[in-house]
């Protein structure tokens, strides 16, 4: 039942719903040629996208798969767990970083989007009607959707405690983006029989290139926006704290609900993108066990 307890969310969302804060589940020794495997489906309300004062409502898809030989999907992430310890776990990770289109809203990958190529809307802009259409990114450059490559690491302070890190690079309009997680979770606290929390806070580190796509303004976007010209740098991006609790119907079904509250950083909380550098990320869904 622990597993319960590590469940992970996937969602199509623009903030860190599964990047940001992907969380890798913890390994689990299972019989040769076993798997266990959550699926469900629920709805999360966030930002637009990240540092954005608007919000919106999406659907949320759950996964979670681990095998017995170490391999595990989480959400928009997947690794595999190599240590042999009790106490240590690392291993490669994979996770996929949605993008953001002029909305707000995630995009598909790479030459997807019918701007994928300017990344700009067509024809004459309103600079007038821009100014009133906050939160969104009118005239900011589309960002596809990437595929990050790294390493995981987690050390168990006791059963229930553990320090977490995970290094990935390929974020940013050039893939050339790069991002380290570390943080402190609390797994498994019961709450009565069927009821279970998991607390956790983390720190996000990114170097300029990673920042600069996200939440720099080049001198065109500041031509063709409401947004003035901005060079974004390296270094901390955002302190994060999340609340997840489970509630166990059954040893199949269960509902989880999951609170992230972020605090954007450094030269990220100062670009002119973001219009809230506090905000929260609720989501709740229903998730089968197989």
């Amino acid at each position: 039942m622990n597993k319960l307890l590590s469940l992970a969310l996937g969602a199509a969302c623009s903030v860190g719903c599964g990047g940001a804060w992907a969380q890798t589940p913890a390994a689990n020794p299972m019989p040769d040629g076993s798997r266990d495997m959550y699926v469900g489906l629920g709805a999360v309300s966030a930002p637009r996208y990240e540092g954005a004062g608007s919000r919106k409502v999406s659907a949320l898809p759950v996964l979670q798969v681990q095998w017995s030989s170490g391999f595990f999907v989480s959400g928009m992430s997947a690794g595999l767990h190599l240590g042999v310890s009790p106490t240590f776990e690392f291993g490669p990770l994979l996770a996929v970083l949605p993008g953001r289109d002029e909305s707000g809203s995630g995009t598909g990958l790479d030459g997807i989007g019918p701007n994928a190529v300017a990344g700009l809307t067509s024809g004459p802009l309103d600079k007038s009607a821009m100014l009133m259409r906050g939160g969104q990114l009118t005239g900011i450059a589309e960002i596809g959707a990437r595929l990050q490559g790294g390493v995981f690491a987690n050390y168990y302070l006791t059963p229930q405690w553990r320090l977490t890190g995970s290094a990935l690079y390929g974020s940013g309009r050039e893939h050339d983006g790069a991002r380290l997680q570390l943080g402190v979770q609390r797994l498994a606290a019961s709450l009565g029989e069927r009821h279970h929390v998991a607390l956790s806070a983390g720190l996000t580190l990114a170097n300029r290139n990673d920042n600069q796509t996200y939440f720099g303004v080049t001198a065109l976007e500041a031509s063709r926006s409401r947004f003035a010209q901005y060079a974004a740098g390296g270094g901390l991006r955002d302190a994060h704290l999340g609340l997840r609790w489970n509630w166990t119907w059954t040893p199949s079904w269960l509902l989880t609900t999951n609170v992230q509250a972020e605090r954007l950083l450094g030269s990220a909380k100062d670009s002119p993108l973001v219009e809230r550098p506090t905000n929260v990320t609720v989501s709740t869904a229903i998730g089968y066990r197989f």
